[in-house]
């Protein structure tokens, strides 16, 4: 592929909701460029873009993919990602990169939850953005119900450019109002042909957009009120300026399983959306001030890492888009994060699963480079000589929890290590080392995401795992005070063991256990108070009652006796165990489980099914606050054994609307009946 200029460069996210169609209207924009050989279907798995293992076998994306096509004299960097919510990271990854977000809704469908989220996260990131009706084909399409929800959604902004003529339930043609002429389609083909009649709602929709135009320019404003006509050529530029301005968001439609409609999307985006020369970023230097960065491909180096795939077999492949400079092969390059210098062998231009090799990527395009093993999604690239920092990618917290464990015993290093290499492709996948249940817990977006993850694990590292419920990290306290004697006497040939210690245990407001002695007399030499402190604090890692750790303890050493030739330091410790375990039992012993605070963020709808819902989970709610775009945000409390499969439940009740973030907040006393069955269960399994 030839090198082009930031001005005639143009990247592209395809965002939307799941099963819109977004993967189908990028392979058809391949084909009509002539980037793919043959139209890939998605149902036949012979797609570019859909090319991981578990894409093909389930039908769905679930990693953003890059392909580059050529079309009249521009370069469109396509990047498709996946409208299920489990794989957001893929939108996370695209919107980062791209500088236009194409959001493809259905025909049938209409807009959806995904829609919603596209047109959000393109608004945070100050993106144009385009519109294409896909599924038109379809008898059950409807697009002007479609058009007429885009325009009640999203504002008078929503302006069609390519409409459908429907005959007989058929939309076989299709009007180009930018140029005001129709194009048919037969067996294949497209040819052009003469307007069709379409009453008053062709004037209607050509107003629309003339007054779209008129208002993106004084001149034009003057031109359109006077009654004077627009060329097509101004039509264009007037469309072009409000995308740009974001005053005007387009509308094109078709079917890309027919590549119906394709080529005047294409088109386009070649007329309409900004090009990457016009996007500049403002990065941060070594000093913390912000620093504008223009698309200049003779500036100084300056890229951002927004994807990475770690293949066992090829290796690690860093995907970049170049901000400003040019990244070639020998260029060095510093990591912002690491500080370390990264040398380049050579550049590639990925498209889908394959890449072709390149003198240089240019300021605006996008690239990939192999082996960089130190880089991660989301560093900096920069020359040594103007050290900046870009944003990174802000990624959707994980909030789902399981258990992961081998199923063969003995690979928990191979499992970790694999995990691992997975979340340098996908940084939502948080994995960690519980030290209390000493359980391996993998977090992420859903169950999809999950199951997900361990086919990979087992197709990619050949490690198969088990994915479980995670286990709770209770404590212990006591309720009530205690004085106890541990005595500790062992004879046997030569110097016996002797160590006698009375000990009051109480509670206290600590995390652990607070030790102190009023010893009178010498009853038990100081020399000896270390050692019952030791053999106290080895004791409380096991609660007396489920063998729970134990907290919110004082003991106080007030009297004992000692043998001047058989005590010892461990006689006392021992003596202190004897104490612990004798002395706790009647001191009301109580199981604690872990309170987490929780914010949910819900639409004004799902109110009521949320709060009734954390009752359920033996919460509290203890507020309501307003949030932004007609939503609400719940604080309330609620167990951690509670709360494992709520996300789940959220994304069901909201479709996907819903969102909320943890913290830990206390331990606090768990109902009797739900302890009993704790401690019962925890004495089946030491059994």
């Amino acid at each position: 592929m030839k090198q082009y200029e930031a001005k005639k460069i143009k990247n592209i996210v395809l965002a939307g909701h799941g099963g819109c169609g977004k993967t189908s209207v990028a392979e058809a924009m391949m084909y009509l460029a002539g980037a793919s050989e043959r139209l890939g279907k998605v149902d036949d798995g012979n797609t570019v873009l859909d090319f991981d293992p578990e894409e093909i076998k389930r039908k769905v994306s679930v990693s953003s993919a890059v392909a580059p096509v050529e079309w009249k004299g521009y370069k469109i960097n396509l990047i498709d990602t996946p409208g299920l919510f489990d794989f957001e990271s893929g939108v996370c990854e695209g919107m980062r990169a791209a500088d236009t977000a194409l959001i493809i809704v259905s025909g049938k469908d209409s807009v959806n939850v995904g829609t919603d989220k596209a047109v959000k996260m393109a608004n945070e990131a100050g993106m144009s953005k385009v519109f294409f009706v896909n599924g038109l084909c379809d008898e059950s399409a409807r697009f002007y119900r479609v058009f007429e929800t885009l325009k009640a959604h999203y504002g008078p902004s929503v302006c069609p450019v390519v409409v459908p003529y429907i005959e007989n339930g058929q939309a076989n043609c299709y009007v180009n109002i930018l140029e005001y002429k129709a194009y048919r389609y037969e067996n294949g083909k497209v040819s052009q042909t003469a307007m069709p009649d379409m009453g008053d709602r062709l004037e209607g929709l050509r107003t629309a957009i003339y007054e779209a135009v008129a208002e993106t320019d004084e001149e034009m404003f003057e031109k359109y009120f006077s009654g004077e006509e627009f060329t097509p050529e101004e039509v264009i530029v007037g469309v072009s300026r409000g995308v740009r301005e974001g005053t005007i968001t387009p509308v094109f439609c078709g079917d890309a399983q027919n590549t119906y409609g394709i080529e005047h999307l294409l088109n386009g985006i070649n007329w309409l959306v900004p090009s990457a020369d016009e996007k500049k970023e403002i990065a941060t230097d070594i000093n913390g001030d912000p620093v504008e960065l223009s698309v200049n491909v003779n500036g100084a180096a300056a890229a951002i890492v927004f994807k990475t795939v770690a293949d066992p077999f090829v290796g690690k492949l860093s995907y970049f888009k170049v901000v400003s400079g040019k990244i070639a092969p020998d260029t060095p390059l510093i990591n912002m994060r690491t500080g370390e210098t990264e040398r380049i062998n050579k550049v590639l231009i990925p498209r889908g699963k394959k890449q072709e090799e390149a003198a240089f990527i240019g300021a605006g395009d996008i690239g990939a480079v192999a082996k960089l093993n130190n880089t991660a999604t989301g560093d900096t690239l920069c020359a040594p000589t103007r050290k900046v920092v870009l944003d990174g990618i802000k990624y959707p917290v994980a909030n789902y929890k399981m258990a992961i464990l081998p199923k063969t015993k003995g690979e928990e290093d191979k499992v970790a290590q694999a995990v691992m290499k997975l979340a340098e492709e996908d940084p939502t996948i948080v994995f960690e080392t519980n030290k209390e249940t000493k359980e391996m817990v993998l977090s992420g977006l859903g169950e999809q995401h999950l199951d997900v993850i361990v086919s990979k694990l087992k197709n990619k590292f050949n490690v198969d795992v088990i994915l479980d419920a995670p286990k709770v990290a209770y404590r212990e306290t006591i309720r009530s005070s205690v004085k106890v004697q541990g005595k500790h006497k062992k004879q046997s040939g030569g110097h016996g063991q002797f160590g006698d210690v009375w000990i009051e245990f109480e509670p206290a407001d600590n995390d652990g256990l607070e030790f102190a002695e009023r010893v009178v007399g010498g009853a038990v030499p100081k020399g000896f108070f270390p050692a019952v402190e030791k053999g106290l604090r080895e004791s409380i890692k096991k609660g007396t009652l489920a063998g729970y750790p134990m907290v919110g303890v004082k003991a106080t050493l007030y009297d004992g006796s000692y043998h001047p030739v058989d005590s010892s330091e461990m006689s006392f410790k021992m003596a202190a165990s004897i104490a612990y375990k004798n002395g706790i039992p009647k001191a009301s012993p109580i199981l604690l489980e872990p309170v987490m605070s929780v914010s949910v963020t819900v639409p004004d709808s799902n109110m009521g099914d949320i709060m009734g819902e954390i009752n359920k989970r033996r919460g509290r709610v203890l507020g309501m606050n307003p949030g932004e775009d007609n939503m609400q945000i719940v604080e309330a409390e609620a167990p951690v054994s509670e709360m494992s499969d709520f996300s789940v439940y959220l994304r069901q009740v909201t479709q996907g609307r819903g969102s909320y973030v943890t913290a830990f907040a206390r331990y606090e006393p768990v109902p009797e009946h739900i302890a009993a069955k704790i401690v019962e269960e925890r004495k089946s399994e030491d059994k």
